[in-house]
């Protein structure tokens, strides 16, 4: 297989498909790997470690899609990228297409084998693609609404541990999943006062388990949402449904009567976000204010902490990778269940069915399609 790693391209987007030790594995079973030049220099990851490692160095982006089979992201391919897929490209990398019509449409059109890490499985149901840049993304949310607190970025100049003699912060969490959990700790590790939302009474037994009297939980319903979220001074948005569009839970009313200077992180934005006022922001200008409601909405947060998040990622994909360069990407899906159902977009057709539904594509079940 010819594997190619091009840098990304995204605004501020410092993450690396793949690390010289992941180079290093797939030249080891004979694989051929491309990339780009620079690729990872902003985090350490020079050219003379992949070169090391067994890589090819090309000089741009156009080079790597021109020489692989199967291109290795992190980030969805930018509009340009997308102009250089063909149907004969293996397309690996975090998609998000469910509210992104302008990309599933050219990857429909490309003809391209679209897997996306979001979507694939493990045999207990969970996400394991997702679930590393989840954990950087919960505790990065914590991070970005403390440090939005501060009064001279918008906030209400609260600090959310407190100090002896005055109150710390007020957090909500939404949703108790992965980015909820990992939200949850960095929040109570600050001292603040924490309460998580979930329908899932299971989710809420663990974290009451786990934590006891240091949070509060609740069950997710109108009243209890509208009373938490205008109540807090952060408020974290960790709400998934597997391929979909987030569902808009805190509405433009919630916001309006929250605190002047009070903050939205919502991490839920590469699923076009779980807030009715929030819009896709970057890390050049993360925030904007909406009724006096400051809303952090940069849809690559882990890209922030680019290194960590590349090593934690690459922990996690090198297994799929190997698997599709080893066996080819039709027969590593057809034998996995899992990797097949990170299978977005397959000979001009959609296969997620929540994509499909949310993008206005017929959906085409990929067992048939694969012949499985």
């Amino acid at each position: 297989m010819k594997i190619g790693v091009p840098k990304e391209i995204k605004n501020h987007e410092y993450r690396v498909g793949m690390t010289p030790a992941a180079v290093h594995e797939l030249c080891g079973h004979g694989h051929r790997v491309y990339v780009e030049k620079d690729a990872g220099a902003a985090i350490g990851f020079t050219d003379d470690d992949y070169t090391k490692a067994g890589a090819v160095i090309l000089e741009n982006g156009a080079a790597v899609f021109e020489a692989a089979n199967m291109i290795v992201k992190v980030k969805e391919p930018q509009a340009n990228e997308r102009a250089l897929l063909t149907l004969d490209h293996t397309l690996f990398t975090y998609l998000h297409l469910a509210p992104d019509q302008a990309q599933t449409d050219d990857l429909v059109a490309s003809g391209a084998t679209c897997i996306a890490y979001e979507t694939v499985t493990d045999r207990h149901g969970r996400l394991p693609l997702l679930a590393p840049m989840s954990e950087v993304a919960g505790r990065m949310s914590i991070q970005a609404g403390a440090h939005c607190l501060e009064k001279s970025l918008g906030g209400r100049g609260v600090l959310l541990g407190g100090v002896p003699g005055v109150s710390p912060a007020r957090v909500t969490v939404i949703g108790g999943g992965v980015v909820g959990q990992n939200a949850v700790a960095m929040a109570i590790g600050l001292g603040a006062q924490v309460m998580v939302l979930d329908r899932n009474m299971d989710v809420l037994r663990y974290l009451d388990h786990l934590y006891g009297n240091r949070i509060s939980t609740l069950f997710s319903t109108a009243a209890t949402l509208d009373e938490a979220v205008t109540e807090s001074d952060l408020v974290i948005g960790g709400v998934l449904i597997p391929g979909a569009s987030a569902p808009k839970l805190v509405t433009r009313d919630m916001v309006s009567r929250m605190p002047e200077g009070s903050v939205i992180v919502d991490v839920a934005i590469d699923q076009g976000g779980c807030t009715e006022t929030s819009k896709p922001t970057t890390h050049d200008a993360p925030t904007y204010v909406v009724d006096g409601v400051v809303h952090y909405c940069v849809a690559n947060m882990p890209g922030a902490v680019a290194r960590t998040s590349t090593l934690a990622l690459n922990n996690a994909t090198l297994p799929f990778i190997a698997a599709l360069a080893n066996k080819g990407p039709e027969k590593a899906m057809k034998e996995d269940p899992h990797l097949r159902n990170g299978l977005n977009v397959f000979q001009g057709k959609v296969t997620f069915r929540e994509v499909a539904e949310s993008t206005g594509y017929e959906f085409a079940d990929p067992d048939t399609l694969l012949g499985s």
